[in-house]
C-alpha cells in the first residue's frame, strides 16, 4: 500500500462508497502482516516509495510464493514486486502465484511489473568492467527498473581497454546516476567518476584471482577512491546499488 492507495481509500469513505468497517478491514494487516515465518511490511511503499523486496536465499520456494501472494493483495495496489537471489525452483513457485513474473537468470532476480510509471527524473546507467561482472550489474539494472527508473547498460568497458569506455562518453555524460560494477583491482569507478559530475555508486564484485580475496581488494580500492563523487556498497550487492541509485534519481 502506498500513498495513492491511502488517498483512494479515504476518498471512498468520504464519498460513501466504502463504509468505515470495510475500510478498517482493508487496513487490518497494516502496518505489517505476520505469516509466522515472515512479517510483510505493507507500509514500506508508503514510507519509502517502493515496496518491500524479497531476499529469497535461505527461504523455501513455497515461502517466497506465499509472501508474493500476500503482497499481491489487495488487487487495488499496483506496486511492483522484486525478488532477489532466486533460482529456477523459486521462479516456478512464484510463476504459479503470478503468471506475469519474469526471471533474470544471470542475476537470479524475479520481477513482477504491475506499474510502468517511472518517477525517476533521469537515466540510471549501469556500467560493468568485465563480462564476468554482468550478473551483479544485471541485479542493479533490474532493481532500478523495477523501482521505476529509466535504465541503460554499458558492459565490458574495464580499464584494461580504456578506449572501450571512452567511446561512450556521451552516455556517461547523459546519465543522472551511474552504477559502476567491477572486480579484480576495482579501478573502473574512479575512472568513470573522474569523467562525470553525477553520483557514481561503486559495486565491488567477487570476480578475480587469489589476491582479490573474493572482492575485498576491489572493495578497499573503491573505498579509497580519489574521486570525490564515488560511494560504495557491499561486495556483489547489485540490489543495494540499484536501490540507492533509484532514491537519488527521485530527488
Amino acid at each position: 500500500m502506498d500513498e495513492r492507495d491511502i488517498r483512494l481509500l479515504l476518498d471512498a469513505v468520504r464519498a460513501g462508497r466504502l463504509s468505515t468497517p470495510q475500510a478498517a478491514q482493508r487496513l487490518r494487516h497494516l502496518p505489517f502482516e505476520d505469516l509466522g515465518f515472515a512479517k510483510i511490511d505493507h507500509h514500506r511503499a508508503l514510507r519509502q516509495g517502493y515496496a518491500e523486496v524479497i531476499f529469497s536465499r535461505g527461504k523455501t520456494p513455497a515461502q517466497v510464493a506465499q509472501i508474493v501472494r500476500r503482497m499481491l493483495r489487495p488487487k487495488s495496489s499496483r506496486h511492483n514486486i522484486l525478488i532477489t537471489k532466486a533460482d529456477r525452483r523459486v521462479f516456478a513457485a512464484v510463476r504459479r502465484a503470478n503468471r506475469g513474473a519474469k526471471f533474470y537468470p544471470l542475476s537470479g532476480a524475479i520481477a513482477i511489473r504491475r506499474n510502468d510509471a517511472t518517477p525517476g527524473k533521469g537515466t540510471i546507467l549501469v556500467v560493468s568492467a568485465g563480462t564476468s561482472d554482468i550478473p551483479v550489474a544485471e541485479e542493479a539494472l533490474v532493481t532500478a527498473a523495477t523501482l521505476g527508473n529509466r535504465v541503460e547498460a554499458l558492459y565490458d568497458v574495464g580499464v584494461a581497454g580504456l578506449h572501450r569506455l571512452m567511446e561512450h562518453r556521451g552516455k556517461l555524460a547523459a546519465a543522472r546516476v551511474i552504477v559502476c560494477v567491477a572486480g579484480m583491482e576495482g579501478a573502473l569507478p574512479s575512472v568513470v567518476a573522474g569523467l562525470v559530475g553525477v553520483p557514481v555508486i561503486a559495486v565491488p564484485t567477487s570476480t578475480g584471482y587469489g589476491a582479490s580475496f573474493g572482492g575485498l581488494t576491489a572493495l578497499l580500492a573503491m573505498l579509497n577512491s580519489c574521486a570525490s563523487n564515488v560511494s560504495v556498497v557491499n561486495i556483489d550487492n547489485g540490489f543495494g546499488a540499484g536501490c540507492v541509485a533509484s532514491v537519488i534519481n527521485r530527488l
